[in-house]
């Protein structure tokens, strides 16, 4: 890391190859105005230490590194790789959510009043909130813990790893009170598969008994199967085996959608790529050339295959957008194939 950056963020704790950074954050609240998601957000950190080489949030992570360090760059480590060597911790970030949430039960005006009558919240829209950091600096839990004290509220938290089943005391007391949702990310049950495109990320066995656990406290939970990998995890038998295992953990829905390859993502997904599924490499060149989404004729094949196999396990389906949003149930009706092992034809 450059002298500046180090200098004005100091180390909390190093773990072999990554380094936490102490960040001070003024405010910890995103509101819809400022991301132009129709939800308000919280990201106890900042980067991730999972490594998953699609992950779309990585363009974010230089900024805000820029953002707490004066403008230093980091020259140490390439920025794709900083976002998952160089996490920042927002320890302040419980203090300043009761902060905000304290003024706005006193104030119906105040900025984040609308938390106080239902407006959704997610944790963890850019950053696993239980990535490895989470067992030692537990922000995460902080948060819960001052969610706790509230009613009528409406939260989200998305996660990929096991861990969130540490805090079942604190999930089941919030459901008590208000209306809550763990989101676990899970795009294949491929363990070998997994650990080639998610490194550091827990297994999917893992994923799977965080399920049953959290269903059995009686937690909402559902499944993001995000994103769906053109060519890699699309096969029909793939995915149905995935849903198969998923609706046996007793989850209620599952949202699913296509890759959606940002720049900064491009620099760490297509290397593996090339080295694991190399005759898929000119695909995804040619169909992410021009456009972060695969075509929409993918798009739709996609949706309308997950919407009837979802349907025959007895799950709920979200689809969406690609951007994210959440849209009608209504299912696209061209499953037209663009890739080698995308057979997603309906009768």
């Amino acid at each position: 890391m450059s002298s500046t950056a180090r200098r004005l963020l100091p180390v909390l704790r190093q773990l072999h190859d990554i380094e936490y950074l102490d960040a001070v954050a003024q405010g910890v609240l995103n509101p819809p105005a400022s991301t132009g998601m129709p939800f308000w957000s919280i990201n106890p950190y900042v980067g991730c230490a999972f490594g998953c080489a699609y992950c779309y949030a990585r363009y974010a992570h230089r900024y805000a590194m820029e953002r707490h360090t004066d403008g230093a760059p980091d020259t140490s480590v390439p920025a794709w790789l900083a976002f998952e060597r160089r996490i920042l911790v927002k320890r302040s970030a419980p203090a300043l959510l009761r902060r905000a949430l304290e003024r706005a039960q006193r104030d119906p005006a105040a900025a984040a009043a609308p938390l106080l009558r239902g407006a959704p919240l997610l944790i963890g829209s850019a950053t696993d909130p239980y990535q490895p950091a989470e067992r030692h600096f537990r922000i995460t839990r902080g948060l819960l813990e001052v969610l706790a004290s509230y009613s009528r509220l409406n939260l989200v938290i998305i996660t990929k790893s096991p861990l969130v089943t540490r805090d079942i005391d604190l999930l089941a007391r919030l459901t008590v009170r208000a209306r809550v949702t763990v989101q676990l990310s899970l795009i294949t049950i491929d363990r070998e598969l997994a650990r080639r495109i998610e490194p550091r990320a827990p297994t999917p066995e893992a994923r799977l008994r965080a399920m049953r656990r959290l269903r059995e406290a009686g937690i909402d939970v559902g499944v993001n199967c995000m994103p769906v990998l053109p060519g890699i995890t699309d096969a029909p038998q793939a995915l149905d085996a995935l849903v198969a295992a998923v609706a046996d953990t007793g989850v209620t829905h599952v949202a699913a959608c296509a890759l959606r390859l940002q720049p900064a993502a491009r620099t760490r997904y297509l290397p593996v790529v090339r080295e694991h599924f190399p005759a898929l490499a000119p695909r995804y060149e040619a169909t992410y050339r021009d456009s972060v989404y695969v075509g929409e004729r993918y798009r739709a094949g996609l949706s309308a295959y997950m919407t009837a196999l979802c349907a025959r396990y007895g799950l709920a389906t979200r689809r969406r957008s690609p951007s994210g949003h959440t849209l009608d149930d209504t299912p696209a009706l061209d499953p037209s194939p663009v890739t080698q092992q995308l057979t997603l034809a309906l009768a």
